[in-house]
């Protein structure tokens, strides 16, 4: 398959993964995502062993492309529904895909750009990379993130990182258990990130999927339910009041003025 917002090599069992759209901070478009879960479901029925996921250009990923809000606050209801259940669809394949996969992370994860850094296996990260869930900032819900960031660290810290939007350094992300290494030198970042890919190719494939298999059912029932009450929640976020002033304030660059 041919791509054109993502690269795709595979060399010595490692598919390479990388959102090749820097012009835009990679930011993600419904074609990107669509193409994510393409070259993922080659991955996990193909040959290689391990998967890696990086961004090219001065940051990992920006989130959702915003270049399009103007016609977001226009779509119908079914539009956002669809929009929703294909990044659904995207978390869960890299949640429960059977092969390991590594996020390789510099500059900036934000919003659904944390969401595929730290959803994969093993998320590697540069010091002075920052992550964020910064939708409530701009009137939107952190719906489908929440389920997995809830089920990685806990309610309590999931509430702090998604109420306030912060941003938070690489290191912090470790210490909360999202990034397993922060590399101090980013021109070591590639080679730490296939230094653990090589030991990951030393193991059985056959008992790793059996093990990311395990671990996948044993949270199916709490993700069914969470991801169920997150499209739900998607859906009734965007016939908002404070949506559609999310986006006008965005677009003119100004303060929002959210309503009751």
């Amino acid at each position: 398959m041919s791509y054109e917002t993502i690269l795709v090599a595979e060399e010595n069992g490692v598919r390479a993964i990388t959102l090749n759209r820097p012009e835009r901070r990679n930011a993600m478009t419904p074609q990107m995502q669509e193409e994510l879960l393409a070259a993922l479901a080659e991955a996990a029925t193909g040959s290689c062993r391990v998967i890696v996921l990086a961004g090219a250009g001065p940051a990992f990923c920006a989130g959702l492309d915003l270049s399009s809000l103007q016609e977001m606050s226009d779509r119908p209801a079914a539009k956002h529904t669809e929009d929703a259940a294909r990044v659904a669809r995207l978390f869960r394949m890299m949640y429960e895909l059977p092969k390991p996969t590594i996020a390789s992370v510099h500059g900036a994860a934000i919003a659904g750009g944390a969401g595929l850094a730290t959803i994969c296996d093993f998320t590697l990260a540069v010091h002075g990379a920052k992550f964020g869930y910064t939708e409530v900032k701009i009137g939107f819900v952190p719906a489908l993130v929440a389920a997995f960031l809830t089920l990685q660290i806990g309610d309590k810290r999931a509430r702090d990182l998604l109420l306030t939007g912060r941003l938070f350094s690489a290191e912090e992300a470790h210490r909360l258990g999202l990034v397993d290494e922060v590399v101090v030198h980013p021109e070591e970042l590639h080679a730490r990130t296939y230094e653990l890919a090589r030991c990951l190719k030393s193991n059985s494939p056959e008992s790793m999927a059996a093990t990311k298999r395990l671990l996948a059912v044993q949270n199916k029932a709490w993700l069914d339910t969470a991801i169920g009450h997150a499209l739900a929640a998607h859906a009734e976020t965007r016939t908002t009041h404070d949506f559609r002033e999310g986006i006008a304030s965005f677009l003119e660059k100004r303060k929002p003025i959210w309503g009751k």
